[in-house]
């Protein structure tokens, strides 16, 4: 049973007056106009998408709309009066709040303490935490997700997908901070979540229209048009236009969100050209444990792509890791090229020709306040050096050509990377390998997470020239679309076990239900 105090008390509002509303919104960084007089109706009791690819403002937006950023003009009224949002406490006072797409959690607390921050009420009393109060509170936001997360489980031993569980819960929390129906804001909710966890979270977004209104994030357009009522399109910064979800398809987004006809074929056949099958694998991995996973076997050729599929929990993340030495192994051999490797951490397998760009870009691909250039040459400190001493000349000829060459939209190769899109970041984690010129073997853990359709297609490229060059490929995908459309075969794995091997020959590609079938 809920508690009363819980229950969101709604004062109702004229049915014409929005919930939210943005006017004439402008924002500009050194170089950059991110937003270019940006309209925004959010309407009562709806869930309205927002569309548009990596760059096209709508990060900046939300930021603005949550207090993180300060416009330079334009206007933001909710419930009819025009208000300054200083600071997330102010707009959570003003009944908004997000889920960001970069997590915003306290890894050292537990669940509950994090989905409760800020507003703990009856949780705390005379400055000290009421455990089971706390445990109670926190309980009641995750039923109404259909979270299992145990509220007093420590948050840096979730994984990523239950830390966005929690995440969701925290933000719903907010229904207890205003007499007026909430905004609840969702950036890219779904990016890591499975398919039976999207669907719990659709249940629960339809829900919330009910008493709130929700403005709904994500680049996989068909998600936007199932859940949303209406759709706004940002396009370099300007709105460009809104259409009616029911009889809307992917297709029409797209073209709004490009400005031009797209294709829906954004894999285009298989990534690898080989004439024919080489003698002996560039992988080969023979009976590899770890605390995971066990007994896994796999072998990848030079320029072939790979991608190995699994629900959550299957051990694919972990077997993926542990190619590249960031994960601990119990057992097992890998060879690289005929040669046997020792993968002692990370250092040892980039010395021996590994790549990794890792799920979570921000935190472990990346170091934000650097530089673009300094980014794309981390790893092989060489090619930006004359001798022990860095050459700013060499390095600057360096990573422009590489700006050129993959369209990097940047302001100039010395802008901190964390200022870039998503795609544009990812296309300088990506090109820090491409910089180093001796990869033999590239591990890519969802590689287009958070991108656009245009962001992931020019991913796709990169990955084809690579295999095309004969470098090997590991994939896995932020799909089983994906997966197939990427792949030359899928290696299935199921609770640790790598249970099936399925070929996806140009033309006889299989069904994500065939997959699907080996998965469960």
């Amino acid at each position: 049973m809920i508690d009363a105090e819980l229950e969101p008390t709604v004062t109702p509002l004229s049915a014409e007056v929005p919930a939210l509303e943005v006017r004439g919104l402008v924002k500009h960084y050194p170089g950059v106009k991110a937003l270019d007089g940006v309209d925004l109706v959010v309407r009562q009791n709806e869930v309205l998408g927002l569309a548009g690819e990596n760059g096209a403002g709508k990060s900046t937006l939300l930021k603005a709309l949550v207090g993180l950023v300060r416009p330079d003009a334009g206007e933001i009224w909710v419930r009819g009066k025009k208000v300054r949002l200083k600071s997330v406490v102010d707009a959570a006072d003003h009944g908004i709040g997000m889920v960001f797409q970069e997590q915003s959690l306290v890894p050292n607390l537990t669940a509950a303490e994090n989905i409760v921050l800020g507003s703990e009420g009856p949780g705390v009393r005379r400055g000290m935490y009421r455990w089971k109060t706390m445990r109670n509170l926190a309980q009641q936001q995750l039923d109404k997700i259909g979270s299992d997360i145990d509220p007093l489980a420590r948050t840096d031993t979730l994984t990523f997908a239950e830390r966005q569980m929690v995440e969701i819960a925290k933000v719903l929390r907010i229904e207890q901070r205003t007499q007026f129906a909430p905004v609840i804001i969702l950036d890219e909710p779904t990016s890591v979540l499975e398919s039976k966890e999207i669907e719990t979270l659709f249940t629960q977004v339809r829900r919330l229209r009910e008493f709130a209104s929700v403005v709904f994030v994500s680049h996989r357009l068909d998600e936007v048009l199932d859940v949303c009522d209406r759709v706004t399109v940002l396009r370099g910064g300007e709105s460009v236009g809104e259409v009616a979800a029911a009889g809307a398809v992917p297709g029409d987004l797209h073209r709004m969100m490009i400005g031009s006809t797209g294709s829906d074929d954004h894999y285009h056949g298989n990534a690898s050209q080989r004439s024919g099958e080489p003698l002996r694998p560039m992988l080969e991995v023979r009976g590899l444990s770890g605390k995971t996973f066990r007994d896994v076997d796999l072998d990848v050729h030079a320029g072939e792509i790979v991608g190995i599929v699994g629900v959550h929990g299957s051990g694919r993340e972990d077997v993926c890791r542990a190619l590249f030495g960031a994960e601990p192994t119990t057992a097992g051999e890998v060879s690289l090229d005929g040669t046997v490797l020792e993968l002692s951490g990370t250092r040892a397998a980039c010395a021996a020709g590994i790549g990794y760009v890792p799920a979570e870009r921000k935190i472990e691909g990346m170091v934000g306040p650097m530089s673009v250039a300094d980014n794309m040459t981390l790893t092989k400190q060489k090619s930006r050096c004359n001798g022990p001493l860095i050459a700013p000349k060499k390095q600057a000829t360096l990573v422009d050509g590489w700006i050129e060459r993959l369209s990097i939209r940047t302001p100039h190769r010395g802008t901190a990377i964390q200022r870039l899109s998503g795609g544009n970041q990812q296309k300088v984690v990506l090109a820090r390998w491409l910089v180093a010129g001796d990869i033999r073997l590239l591990l890519l853990d969802h590689p287009t997470r958070g991108l656009d359709i245009g962001a992931r297609s020019e991913v796709y490229r990169l990955m084809r020239e690579l295999a095309n060059s004969g470098v090997a490929t590991v994939l896995l995908a932020d799909s089983l679309e994906e997966a197939i459309g990427m792949s030359d075969r899928i290696l299935v794995m199921s609770d640790g076990r790598a249970t099936k091997e399925v070929a996806c020959p140009a033309g006889g590609k299989p069904t994500p239900l065939d997959l699907v079938k080996e998965m469960v």
